[in-house]
């Protein structure tokens, strides 16, 4: 089998266990965590949201987590080569694995340039947010409509990946995951102290989080709490796989899926106490939907000051960087491990065609015919990934793990037979699989009690 560096040698493997977790975390750590769970909290109503959404990442999330787990340490390589070795040469069960590999391209070119975005408001908020709010928010219209800054920015962040990455598992991502999250936590914990004792809407932003109002609860919001709960951990995307072929085979896959899922959920939520107890301290309303990070948080900054902004955007970026290292090495692991090609070539050429192919993200003014209406590429990548092929790939995987790998593949890698392994089953059979058909229909508006 392929190293990491292309030969013929053992496969690379995580120096220690704490290194598995830190990057695993910070997969799952993301843009998602610090920017989408906030401001969909604060659409759909605070408590009874996120109550819902803890039950999902039990149901949904942490079990398939498990099951990526199990197929890519049973498997140890990439996701296409996994479902090929666990099944048979060939199988069709590969589609999954290949799905994951185009997800993991598709969803980095774009991610790329919204996590460009946060570094550029690193710099912004060193300079400082003045003047009016209009003028404060129309920064944001200005650096996405402008091309040559929006390409540099999305440069500068795909060059910092492909640097982490070319250095294998050990010397890249496990060594930098190791600075990165650590260096993310200490940033939430002192920004969300800031909120909960530096301002005066700290009550507020925990009764608001973790105190339900079920009169808030829609159908809608259930779904979304469902879709963000698969969507949050990495999912679907064959990063799980990849990460968990690395893994020795002394872990336990099931104790570190869990650590993992509670890390993921434990960051979120600091996230949304940081954010709202700023927002309800300035008397603004939580549901800000999409322009809650980059247009009314720049507003309440132009009073904090750049010592609570520039770490806020540091830690954006730092969380963006985890979850792009993760997608990136999804990618070079099927060419390191199926086509042998060394690592630096793989991470180089991949890389860059996921650079070139972000441009088009990049270059907003970029329009064509999507769904009916004129769409940029950002736009129609995000639809195509987030409502095809993640679910897609989420229930593929789903349905192998409970249906087709053998129970005896299944169990040695759970490290048991016992009542929590029978559960397990039992939800990836019959719980897991119907959640994901609603988070696919949802996606694609085919609901039939939903008004769309």
């Amino acid at each position: 089998m392929a190293s990491e560096n292309g030969s013929s040698t053992k496969r690379g493997q995580w120096a220690s266990h704490l290194g598995f977790v830190l990057a695993a975390t910070g997969s799952a750590i993301g843009l998602g965590n610090i920017w989408k769970f906030p401001y969909i909290t604060g659409d759909y109503g605070g408590g009874a949201f996120v109550l819902l959404y803890l039950v999902c990442v039990i149901l949904v999330g942490l079990p398939l987590m498990i099951s990526e787990l199990i197929i890519g340490r049973a498997g140890q390589t990439n996701p296409v080569g996994a479902f090929q070795k666990l099944h048979k040469e060939g199988s069709i069960w590969q589609v999954t694995g290949w799905l994951g590999v185009a997800s993991g391209f598709l969803i980095l070119s774009f991610y790329s340039v919204i996590a460009g975005w946060s570094l550029a408001y690193i710099f912004k908020s060193i300079a400082g947010f003045e003047g009016t709010a209009e003028a404060i928010q129309s920064q944001f219209g200005t650096l996405v409509t402008h091309p040559t800054e929006s390409i540099m920015w999305h440069t500068i962040f795909m060059g910092l990946t492909i640097a982490i990455v070319i250095g294998g598992i050990q010397r890249g991502i496990e060594r930098w995951s190791k600075i990165l999250m650590p260096a993310l936590f200490a940033l939430l914990f002192g920004l969300m102290c800031y909120g909960l004792f530096g301002t005066n809407g700290g009550k507020q932003a925990l009764a608001f989080l973790f105190v339900p109002d079920w009169s808030k609860l829609t159908a809608e919001a259930a779904l979304s709490a469902l879709g963000h709960a698969f969507f949050t951990l990495s999912l679907g995307m064959g990063a799980m796989i990849t990460y968990g072929s690395y893994m020795k085979r002394g872990a336990s896959i099931v104790k570190d899926a869990i650590i993992v899922s509670l890390l993921d959920t434990v960051i979120a939520l600091m996230a949304g106490v940081a954010i709202f107890s700023m927002v309800f301290h300035y008397g603004l309303e939580p549901g800000q939907s999409v322009g809650l990070i980059f247009k009314t948080l720049p507003v309440l900054f132009a009073d904090t000051g750049p010592w609570v902004s520039v770490p806020f955007f540091v830690l954006l970026s730092f969380a963006a960087l985890t979850s792009a290292i993760s997608l990136l090495e999804v990618v070079v692991s099927y060419f390191v491990d199926q086509r042998g090609w060394p690592r630096v070539k793989a991470t180089l050429l991949l890389g860059g065609a996921i650079y070139v192919v972000g441009i088009l993200s990049a270059m907003v003014s970029w329009t064509v015919m999507f769904r009916g209406k004129e769409q940029g590429f950002l736009d129609i990548f995000d639809f195509i990934t987030t409502n095809y092929m993640l679910p897609i790939g989420g229930f593929l995987t789903c349905l192998y793990i409970a249906w087709v790998v053998s129970d005896s593949v299944r169990s040695q890698e759970f490290g048991s037979k016992d009542k929590l392994y029978k559960s397990l089953v039992f939800v990836l059979k019959y719980i897991t699989p119907i959640a994901l058909i609603a988070v696919l229909l949802h996606g694609l508006e085919l609901l039939p009690f939903m008004e769309y």
